[in-house]
This record gives C-alpha cells, sequence and structure tokens, in this order.
C-alpha cells in the first residue's frame, strides 16, 4: 500500500512538473512574440509610372419613346442595330462592343388631382465600346449620333492592361520604402529584422471625359466632335513595409 501511494505521489508530481513547463514555455513564447509585434518600424515608398493611354472606352445609350412598350422596343432594335453596325465599319471588334444594360420604362402624366397615367414607354439601351485606334476616337464621337446614339455618357483614355504598370511602379515603390529603411537604420543605428507586414495602394487611373450628345454635330452639319486631347495617364503605387527591430 506504501508503494502505491509513493507511486501516486511521483505521479503527481510528473505531471505538476509538466504543466509548469508548458505554462513557461507558453509564457516565454507569448513575450517573444509581443517584442516581436512592439518592437516594429515602418517605411513607406512611392512608385509612379506614366503611359499615354491606349484604349477610348466610350459609354453611350440608345433612347426610344413610343407608345406601347413593344413599339418603343421595336423602333429602338434596328437603331442600336445600325449603331453597333457602324462601330464594325469602323474596325471595332466584336468583343470591344458590350451592352451594359437594356431597361424598359413607363413613361407617366401626373394630373392635378387624379392618379399618374401612362402615357407611353421609353427604352434604354446602353452600351460600352473600346476604341483601340486612338486616331478615330474624334471621327466614331461625331458620327455615333448620326448612326443613332442620342445619349454620350463619357469618353475615358485609359490602359487596357494597367496590372502592368501597377507591377512597375510597385518595384518602384518598394525600393524607394527599403533605401528609407537602410538610410534611417544607419541614422538612428539600429538593427533591421525581418519584414512582418506589408500593405499597398494603388491609384492615379484618369477619371472620365463627360460629353452629352448636343456637343456633337448632325450629320456633320454645326460642327464635328471636339478635339480632345489623349495626355498621359499616371499610375502610383504607395507602400508601407514594416520591419522587425532586432
Amino acid at each position: 500500500m506504501k508503494n502505491f501511494y509513493k507511486n501516486l505521489l511521483a505521479g503527481l508530481g510528473a505531471v505538476v512538473l509538466v504543466a509548469l513547463i508548458i505554462f513557461l514555455l507558453a509564457s516565454t513564447n507569448q513575450k517573444v512574440n509581443t517584442a516581436i509585434t512592439t518592437n516594429t518600424i515602418s517605411f513607406s515608398g512611392e512608385g509612379k509610372v506614366s503611359a499615354k493611354p491606349d484604349i477610348a472606352k466610350l459609354e453611350f445609350a440608345v433612347v426610344t419613346q413610343a407608345q406601347t412598350s413593344k413599339e418603343a422596343q421595336n423602333a429602338n432594335s434596328p437603331k442600336s442595330k445600325a449603331v453597333v453596325d457602324f462601330l464594325r465599319k469602323q474596325g471595332v471588334e466584336e468583343k470591344d462592343i458590350k451592352t451594359l444594360s437594356y431597361n424598359v420604362y413607363p413613361q407617366y402624366n401626373y394630373p392635378r388631382f387624379d392618379a399618374p397615367e401612362i402615357k407611353g414607354y421609353e427604352v434604354i439601351q446602353k452600351f460600352e465600346v473600346k476604341i483601340r485606334d486612338l486616331d478615330k476616337t474624334n471621327e466614331i464621337l461625331d458620327r455615333l449620333v448620326t448612326a443613332g446614339a442620342n445619349n454620350i455618357a463619357n469618353v475615358a483614355f485609359t490602359i487596357d492592361e494597367p496590372e502592368k504598370l501597377q507591377a512597375e511602379a510597385r518595384v518602384k515603390a518598394i525600393a524607394d520604402a527599403k533605401k528609407k529603411a537602410r538610410d534611417l537604420e544607419k541614422q538612428l543605428g539600429v538593427n533591421l529584422g525581418k519584414i512582418v507586414n506589408f500593405s499597398e495602394n494603388t491609384g492615379g487611373f484618369p477619371g472620365p471625359y463627360y460629353l452629352e450628345a448636343k456637343n456633337f454635330g448632325q450629320g456633320g452639319v454645326g460642327g464635328g466632335a471636339p478635339e480632345i486631347p489623349v495626355g498621359e495617364n499616371e499610375t502610383v503605387v504607395n507602400v508601407t513595409i514594416t520591419y522587425q527591430i532586432k
């Protein structure tokens, strides 16, 4: 019986010892992790890349009104087809002509004392078009109205594959942040360890150039499309790199 109690006490002692070791290890690890996360320093960097736009994006609509929904849709369809046929003749590829939306809206009369009455229907088919030959942009804008587009929403000159410019700007931003880290490391007399965090923000894309159908000549009479300078687009990437201080 005495041996039984001795063995039991020995076993309990071993369990307590193991639990104490685990607690000490966890406490030490927590202190180390806390040191890693608190003893840090961050550096920001910026990278810029400028490039001429290689495409123009146009948004426009064909709007038709009629007394009934069917009449409005039947009248809108040939107008939309004429616009698409015109774009194809200008060399715009099928993949670059996209319908953004197609909506049919009732139009109401609002008598003074009576309930609203439907007076007709309006069909709006919105398109987005990419023009890859920028030299044709002004001509296409001018002749779109003649072809049947009666609402030009906006025009934007942009880059078809912005990811390449973003990658180039990111490389410059990271190099800028690392240079600041090396300079400050010498000035402060600290030793930087591994990178423990990284964040990125991308911007600098161009905004749209807003236009209306009334700005364009009707059938080439009374003036044409305005000259729209293409200029350059600037892609900007800002990064923040956080280092552990040894």
